[in-house]
């Protein structure tokens, strides 16, 4: 059954490759990005208020239901990239999709039996020690004002994982509450690796962080490939993923597994308030 789905960051990288795989399964898939572009069907800012209004009317006008969503879109924390800049980008801009298209979502799972949205986190979550507690904190109570304010003092590296593991800890505290799952609508996240795009070409770029990003060691001795991770986004939007609610799926080639044999770490880094 061809069904409709919503990717923003459409235009390039995960998003792309996602939004590609989609269509080739034979599904709608409605792009957001920045700016207009190829498989661009709405452009907005998804780092202000305003933008996001404009992304969720601008899908609400093109579609009555939406199978599935994908808030892909999202920046590296690089030198000379804001923090607060990021956290409103890869946070609030995904989950203020989610939020706005509950609407086509909870729709979409009436008539057809299911719904999902999975969002990109991140491996850096448990991999990059010291990240900024107190952006994620402020992430999950839902204000952006302080999370801005909290990402603004420190280094914009320090906030990319905050974002990301906010997205992958509100997946989690969001998704078994009645409006989601109880709506037939699953919450989940992927946890990527570096993965060859466009990103991490910028970040190899980066005069005090390119050398991190080939650091890392993976099992299988490269870096990933978008595809690999459109793969199983795909699968946790499908069908066969129904029973599957908060998980974070780890695709990034080993590096956590080998960073941590036993569990994943940075998950429990303090008195973390989870809201």
């Amino acid at each position: 059954m061809s069904r409709t789905y919503v990717v923003s960051g459409a235009a390039s990288g995960i998003g792309a490759a996602t939004a590609a795989m989609l269509r080739e399964q034979g599904h709608r898939v409605i792009g957001i990005d920045l700016r207009p572009g190829e498989g661009v069907d709405v452009a907005a800012d998804l780092g202000t208020p305003e933008g996001r209004s404009a992304a969720v009317a601008g899908v609400q006008e093109l579609t009555d239901v939406v199978h599935g969503l994908v808030p892909a879109a999202g920046l590296a924390g690089r030198t000379g990239v804001p923090g607060d800049l990021v956290v409103s980008v890869n946070f609030f801009g995904a989950v203020a999709l989610v939020r706005g298209l509950h609407p086509q979502l909870a729709a979409a799972a009436e008539r057809d039996g299911d719904a999902g949205v999975v969002f990109l986190a991140s491996n850096s979550i448990t991999g990059m020690p010291g990240w900024n507690v107190p952006t994620v904190e402020a992430c999950l109570r839902d204000d952006e004002e302080a999370a801005r304010r909290e990402a603004a003092a420190v280094d914009s590296v320090m906030v990319y994982p905050s974002s990301k593991a906010g997205l992958a800890w509100w997946a989690r505290r969001e998704g078994v509450k009645p409006e989601w799952a109880g709506a037939g609508i699953r919450l989940n996240s992927v946890a990527p690796g570096a993965t060859e795009t466009a990103m991490v070409e910028q970040m190899r770029a980066d005069p005090l962080l390119g050398s991190a990003i080939d650091a890392y060691p993976t099992a299988i001795g490269r870096t990933g490939r978008p595809d690999e991770v459109a793969a199983p986004i795909c699968f946790l939007l499908s069908e066969g993923a129904t029973n599957i609610v908060g998980a974070c799926l780890f695709v990034d080639g080993g590096t956590d597994a080998m960073l941590h044999p036993m569990a994943p770490e940075g998950w429990e880094v303090g008195p973390v308030d989870l809201g």
